[in-house]
């Protein structure tokens, strides 16, 4: 599985932007997927996840009501809509893909396939 993030960049505080994770493979409907992000110096953590069929979506709780995770299985790919964008949402966004059934969707270790990042840069 190969995944190619894309859609970051620099943007004010209070803007949007939407980042697209392409999954290779015929298996990505089946697929939990995340995005995490980091900033230097920091651990990696989990900012939303969705389920293989779309019906649940998780979120860290300070983007709640701001991201929106949904993803298109015809596709393969993943998105995350980022509204109302603050100065701390800056960060390496990474998409990721947990291909087997695990008791967590937020801990970065039960993810299997990474993608490579995409920077956000959210200026104040």
């Amino acid at each position: 599985v190969q995944l190619q993030a894309s859609g970051g960049g620099l943007v004010q505080a209070g803007g949007s932007l939407r980042l697209s994770c392409a999954a290779s493979g015929r298996a990505f409907s089946t697929y939990l997927m995340g995005w995490f992000r980091q900033t230097p110096g920091k651990e990696r953590e989990f900012v939303a996840a969705i389920t293989w069929s779309g019906s649940r979506n998780y979120y860290r709780g300070s983007v709640n009501d701001r991201f929106t995770i949904s993803r298109d299985n015809a596709k393969n790919t993943v998105y995350l809509q980022m509204n109302s964008l603050k100065p701390e949402d800056t960060a390496v966004y990474y998409c990721a893909a947990r291909t087997s059934e695990r008791p967590s969707y937020s801990d970065y270790a039960v993810y299997d396939y990474w993608g490579q990042g995409t920077l956000v840069t959210v200026s104040s």
